[in-house]
This record gives structure tokens, C-alpha cells and sequence, in this order.
């Protein structure tokens, strides 16, 4: 299995949302991809409530490597992914087969 980890800061506004919208919003197409990609065991999004911490944070679960290669090239990721370049600042990822 792998673990998929990516942390997010997001833009005090951006696409004409603050960024407490942009959150939520996030957060439903994130984890509307549960059940839409094969090898995606789960996908669950927090809103951090620490002002001086990452904005966001998305944990998910692969059945392996080659499931999270597949979801980062699958249609439905590539269409949340280019909302998510739109309303954040700043990215750091992290992959780990457990």
C-alpha cells in the first residue's frame, strides 16, 4: 500500500472564492475521486483550524505504486488538479509505501 500526503497553503482569495471557500471546495472534489479511480482505497481532506499552520491537507491510500501513477494521470484528478493550481500558494508532497 502507499500513502499519499500533500499539504496545501491557499490564496486569501483566488477564482473569485475566499480561501474558506476554496477549501471546502477542495475538500468535495478530493474526496469525490474515492469510488471514481481504481486503486484509490481513500482520500480524506482537513482544513487546518491552526492559523500559523498548512492550510490543507490531503491523506490518501493507494494499493500500490502503480494505483497512484494512474491516479495522477487519470481525467478526473487532472480536472481537480487544475482547480487546485488556481487557489494555492504553495505545495509539499509526500509518498511512502507502508
Amino acid at each position: 500500500m502507499v500513502r499519499h500526503i500533500v499539504l496545501w497553503n491557499l490564496a486569501e482569495e483566488a477564482e473569485g472564492r475566499s480561501k474558506a471557500e476554496n477549501a471546502a471546495l477542495l475538500k468535495e472534489k478530493l474526496e469525490g475521486l474515492c469510488g471514481q479511480i481504481d486503486g484509490l482505497l481513500k482520500a480524506e481532506v482537513t482544513v487546518n483550524i491552526n492559523p500559523a499552520g498548512i492550510d490543507l491537507c490531503l491523506y490518501s491510500e493507494f494499493a500500490d505504486e502503480a494505483a497512484l501513477d494512474f491516479y495522477q494521470n487519470h481525467p478526473l484528478h487532472l480536472a481537480v488538479k487544475e482547480i487546485v493550481h488556481k487557489v494555492i500558494v504553495s505545495r509539499v508532497v509526500h509518498d511512502a509505501v507502508i
